[in-house]
């Protein structure tokens, strides 16, 4: 039976000497670059070299200082569940905020002092050094969580869909760090569940007298909202006793709602619905994708030329597939894509949304999909400002009439330029995934946006295309 782990000391600690190992490099690699590298050449020594001691004796002074803020922000938790593209913008903020500590303190101290190049180059030379020993963490912590080293025991209170969402999650992705021990239930669930193959440990009463002796140290709590006794009897059968307790809630109203109160003339206001981008903003958002666009289009222009002439070859029909799509403020626009498909695919069936292993498609078509090949003409649309490189996918207006009625907040989706990539997607809702499911983080990106959230789901996408998961 499983027993207490000892990986939340574990990797705190690796992950703090892996930080501190990095920065130490990145004084000696700042000092190396300024004085004795080519850059020389460049950038003129003009009041000589000083001995690498003071750099040493500084990093012994500022590194601590780095340390703390990296501990404001929980950067030394346990399986914090982070991605490195997620990690990465962290780091760079707060290494940002570390420097301008030290270039303060250095203001004041006259007796030594650091030259803007050097700075420049720590503060750089650090974000390469921290995010490459964070790497290596995040490697070491997932490479033990797959050899079933150090996973935290957990149990399921429920057996609705919630439940059954959390055991195919934590089942499937052994890397998250977690082993589930079974659920909890009044009763075991039927053949047609997917709990089945989880082994029943009775009824949710009985979890208090078990946290002991299977050594429970989790406990997802999965009941829907009329089961709120169950929830306050546990608690309390629980009392005293070493367990964590999470609670699933209802997924769409937690990620889509961003309540706010604002103050006017002394009354306090619940804002419920927010404008999702300033007039700045926007501004702001249509120069990225229209830098992102001029980029694509001149990086990806032979790759088009060599598609075009794969389509023209394998099947009679046009390159380009123009398809009425439903963009910002429910104004549909064409959007442009390398045809996947034959010509008369729709002809006999209607609008079919795409679906794994479909005969539609020709030879090339199928690879296009793939690897998301087909999308590229879409830097068109977002160079004439019809679409964004990032936001809610946009789609055909027959399912708009119909998605806008059956899912909540559906059109909320249509608040902000629909997107060649988006936060659903990166998450891997791609293909034929139920609607409820890319609603849910669409909202939430339009509700979140910001521009660094945009970096980081384009890292996402060309990590996703690379592994070519769920595109077809």
């Amino acid at each position: 039976m499983s027993s207490h782990r000892r990986n939340d000391l574990l990797i705190p600690f690796l992950t703090i000497i892996s930080d501190v190992i990095a920065f130490e490099a990145a004084f000696l690699l700042s000092y190396w670059l300024r004085f004795f590298s080519p850059l020389t050449q460049y950038f003129e020594i003009t009041f000589g070299v000083p001995p690498i001691e003071t750099y040493i004796t500084a990093s012994v002074i500022f590194i601590p200082v780095f340390l703390i803020v990296f501990r404001s922000r929980t950067l030394y938790g346990s399986r914090r569940h982070i991605h490195l593209s997620d990690e990465f913008f962290v780091i760079v903020r707060l290494i940002t905020i570390g420097m301008m500590i030290m270039m303060s303190a250095t203001f004041f101290y006259r007796q030594f002092s650091f030259s803007r190049g050097v700075f420049i180059l720590l503060w750089l030379s650090s974000i390469v050094t921290v995010t490459f020993g964070r790497f290596i963490i995040i490697e070491f912590e997932q490479w033990l969580y797959r050899r079933r080293k150090e996973l935290k025991s957990i149990v399921i209170v429920g057996k609705n869909s919630t439940a059954e969402h959390i055991f195919s999650l934590f089942t499937n992705n052994l890397s998250l760090g977690y082993e589930i021990l079974g659920y909890y239930a009044d009763e075991p669930v039927d053949q047609s569940s997917l709990l089945r193959s989880c082994r029943y440990l009775g009824m949710i009463t009985k979890l208090a007298d078990d946290i002991a002796h299977l050594r429970i140290q989790i406990a997802m709590v999965a009941l829907s909202h009329n089961e709120q006794e169950k929830l306050i009897e546990i608690l309390r059968n629980t009392e005293g006793k070493n367990i964590e307790f999470m609670m699933v809630p209802d997924m769409l109203e937690l990620m889509t709602s961003r309540i706010r109160i604002q103050e006017i003339e002394g009354i306090p206001f619940l804002k419920l619905k927010d404008i999702p981008m300033t007039t700045w903003n926007r501004i702001l958002k249509r120069l990225f994708d229209i830098f992102i666009a001029v980029i694509g289009l001149i990086i990806a222009f032979p790759i088009m030329i060599v598609i075009a002439i794969a389509i023209k070859l394998s099947s009679p029909g046009p390159i380009f597939y123009i398809q009425e799509r439903v963009g910002l403020d429910g104004v549909s626009f064409p959007l442009i894509k390398f045809r996947s498909m034959r010509i008369d695919a729709e002809i006999n069936s209607g609008p079919v949304r795409n679906k794994k292993d479909d005969n539609r498609a020709t030879l090339t078509g199928k690879i296009l999909r793939r690897t998301s090949l087909d999308e590229l003409p879409q830097l068109f649309n977002v160079f004439f400002g019809q679409m964004s490189v990032v936001g809610p996918r946009p789609e055909r207006p027959f399912f708009v009439e119909q998605f806008k009625n059956n899912i909540p907040k559906y059109l909320e989706r249509h608040r902000v330029k629909t997107g060649m990539t988006g936060w659903a997607q990166v998450n891997g809702l791609r293909g034929d995934v139920p609607i409820e499911d890319r609603t849910k983080y669409d909202i939430y990106y339009v509700e979140n946006w910001s521009l660094v959230f945009d970096i980081k789901i384009i890292l996402k996408t060309i990590r996703a295309v690379i592994f070519a998961k769920n595109a077809y």
